[in-house]
């Protein structure tokens, strides 16, 4: 992980934007259920799916996939409310970003999927927890959740945690080489969330330095205390 870094005067944060298409999903032994999930739609093994991983996962990027291919609405779990819930499912397909038991309307969410299979829409719900693992109150939630089929995604391997690296520094349109990406993948937990703090951290200090990225600068930043 990055060691921690002194303060310092920050640089202006240029916005930049994460690529969600198909294309740019790197798919691999971690992810393949998840992509696989996503490519067989309408024909999933039910209606609602759960997609379970880590932050920076991945479930976000899949779920942006889903929804182009199924014309489907994105509501966060946390802003869901009861008189919501028939709009949310307007189009016959729903994805419900990031439940967690916390700010939680159960009441709606249980409204919401017993609309949904009435209504026979599609809802696809991504979350860092399976629903056995969410400390539920209102039992016959808990019941229903716990009956959804759940799709995990798993730790990139070496050769997708390369892949992600280039990929997120191509989102910020940051030019780095071979032997940055090797540094890195050596360096950093092998996460979505590192990769994705490691690099907005190389990228702002880099702007602040007025440095190109190399692997001299990420030995800085990431060396140890």
């Amino acid at each position: 992980m990055a060691a921690h870094i002194p303060p310092r005067q920050l640089a202006f944060a240029l916005p930049h934007a994460e690529s969600l298409t198909r294309d740019n999903f790197f798919e691999g032994p971690g992810n393949a259920a998840g992509l696989a999930l996503v490519d067989a739609w309408p024909e999933w093994p039910a209606r609602t799916m759960f997609l379970v991983g880590p932050d920076g996962s991945g479930k976000s990027h899949l779920a942006a996939i889903w929804a182009e291919q199924a014309g489907a609405r994105s509501l966060s779990a946390h802003a869901l409310e009861a008189s919501a819930v028939p709009g949310a499912l307007a189009t016959g397909a729903l994805v419900l970003e990031d439940l967690t038991a916390t700010d939680l309307d159960e009441r709606a969410l249980f409204h919401l999927l017993n609309l949904a299979r009435q209504d026979e829409a599609f809802v696809l719900i991504t979350a860092r927890e399976a629903p056995a693992a969410l400390p539920i109150a209102l039992a016959d939630l808990r019941s229903r959740l716990r009956a959804v089929p759940v799709v995990t995604l798993l730790p990139p391997d070496d050769q997708l945690f390369r892949a992600l690296i280039v990929k997120l520094a191509a989102d910020r349109q940051l030019a780095i080489d071979e032997t940055v990406v090797s540094y890195l993948a050596s360096h950093i937990e092998r996460s979505y969330a590192a990769a994705r703090q490691t690099i907005a951290l190389l990228d702002n200090e880099s702007l602040r330095l007025g440095r190109p990225v190399t692997r001299a600068l990420a030995a800085e930043l990431l060396r140890p205390l």
